[in-house]
């Protein structure tokens, strides 16, 4: 086939781009594909004019953003659908729903599916004393990801002076509104789903806290995630998790009931804290996982025996034939499909 990688640059002028669309690229290749790659920062035409070119029968979308707008990837996820062109990933419906972690929340309460209790702080409006919560609150942006506006201990607060200033500092410096939820004290694990109608989960990672310095927070930030030179960074690992079948199973269930409910598509993750108690509760939705080979959704795949060729071709071919299926048209008379 012909795939269209398409991606985020930093600027306009930049001729570097994530590691991760190389890494897509030759898998797709090696897998006998013909790969084009359209990298821009925020420049619509552009983007529009290279799929244009390259006339693919695929995009492999891996645009995490757009312009500077840290939700841009929702309009991109837009305008394929308006083109009518296949693509990889979560659709705008999908993707706005799991970056609204508020959102999220509600839609887990409805399908009874645990979550930390939470308020949610917007801007412009006077932050209240949390005191309906019980401290210590883990205190995030409520739509950033990849722990953007994350501190490994300034987001853990421990009463409503400590809330008030880590609120304000995500409203001035992030922009955002600021979700506060209590925080669970336990084992960070993570489920990489693969699959559509009959999703499949992959084997659970989890975050490995062990290395960090006495008394830190077991919080995954961003010094944990991008700074080589933070003991958070070297701290931190991601490792299979060892669970009794029992509570593997169960873990799996609710990752795999937290997906449907979100309607996440062709690929995603899953993050839960497990209590002592072994009582899970779904902390974030991830509809637009990162691929890089050496990621968690990529580790996963590798314990089920899919190779880092295999789970991007996976994913390809997942994406086509959601759309193959979109595209039968409805059999019947319009009168019977709506008759009880």
């Amino acid at each position: 086939m012909r795939i269209t990688v398409i991606t985020w640059l930093e600027t306009e002028q930049a001729r570097d781009h994530d590691v991760v669309v190389d890494q897509v690229s030759a898998a797709l290749e090696r897998a006998g594909h013909t790969v084009s790659i359209i990298g821009t920062h925020g420049d619509v035409q552009r983007l529009l004019d290279g799929i244009h070119i390259t006339d693919p029968e695929l995009v492999f979308n891996l645009m995490e953003m757009f312009d500077d707008n840290l939700l841009g990837d929702v309009g991109v996820a837009g305008l394929l659908e308006l083109c009518g062109i296949p693509y990889t990933g979560s659709g705008p419906g999908e993707l706005t729903l799991c970056q609204d972690k508020a959102l999220t929340k509600k839609l887990l309460d409805y399908e009874h599916i645990a979550y930390p209790r939470f308020a949610v702080f917007p801007r412009g409006v006077g932050v209240p004393s949390g005191a309906a919560l019980r401290m210590p609150l883990f205190v995030k942006p409520l739509r950033a990801d990849a722990s953007i506006g994350v501190d490994e201990r300034a987001s853990l607060v421990y009463d409503a002076e400590c809330l008030t200033r880590r609120v304000a500092a995500i409203h001035d410096h992030i922009h955002d509104a600021a979700l506060a939820e209590e925080y669970i004290e336990g084992r960070e694990l993570y489920v990489a789903i693969l699959g559509n109608d009959e999703p499949e989960a992959l084997p659970i990672i989890e975050m490995d806290f062990s290395g960090l310095p006495a008394g830190t927070p077991h919080v995954l930030g961003q010094r944990a995630k991008f700074d080589p030179s933070s003991p958070y960074y070297h701290g931190t690992r991601a490792v299979l998790a060892e669970l009794p079948d029992e509570l593997r199973a169960r873990v799996e269930r609710i990752a795999l009931d937290t997906y449907r409910a979100l309607g996440v598509r062709d690929y995603g993750r899953v993050d839960l804290r497990l209590t002592d108690g072994g009582e899970a509760y779904v902390i974030e939705v991830n509809a637009s996982c990162y691929l890089e080979e050496k990621s968690e959704l990529a580790m996963a795949a590798r314990a089920a025996g899919i190779e880092y060729t295999a789970l991007v071709n996976r994913i390809a071919e997942l994406a086509l034939e959601r759309f193959r299926k979109r595209a039968q048209p409805i059999v019947g008379e319009p009168a019977a499909l709506f008759s009880s």
